[in-house]
């Protein structure tokens, strides 16, 4: 209950940044085209495949936390699901370090080695995590045997 306008202030955004994802998945082909005609001839190279990374494991990845934060919301977070939620988000996460390692052999930057890293301990945070959420799962499910 003390954490009630938080809860929903985050299910909020993340409702915000889904239904916006959306959108930038739609424009997301004329805006790799622009930034590749006046930025970088390398995004024109490699458009579909940042096309795919950017957009689609980006909706993925705000979906399955608008999931976990539903489950929140009902006071039901020690779910199978939101385990499920986690290692799913590790492995978008995982994806997106791995073709951004692979642009970096093609073309280093340094904003490429941030992606990498940040996308990394994403997927780590997400593996601990889902590894904390089964072991709850674990006692919830225990628990509930016993009453």
């Amino acid at each position: 209950m003390k954490y009630e306008r938080i809860k929903k202030l985050t299910k909020l955004i993340l409702d915000i940044m889904f239904f916006t994802g959306i959108i930038v998945l739609l424009t997301l082909p004329i805006w790799l085209r622009f930034a590749g005609t006046h930025y970088s001839k390398d995004i024109e190279i490699h458009y579909l495949a940042m096309l795919i990374v950017f957009g689609l494991n980006g909706i993925l990845i705000v979906n399955e936390l608008r999931k976990m934060m539903k489950t929140v919301l009902e006071a039901n977070c020690f779910v199978e699901d939101n385990v499920k939620s986690l290692r799913r988000m590790a492995r978008y996460s995982l994806v997106i370090s791995i073709f951004f390692f692979i642009k970096v052999l093609l073309v280093p930057t340094p904003a490429t080695l941030i992606i990498i890293l940040v996308f990394f301990i994403a997927a780590l945070f997400s593996v601990v995590l889902s590894c904390v959420f089964q072991e709850a799962v674990n006692y919830k499910d225990e628990n509930d045997l016993t009453i």
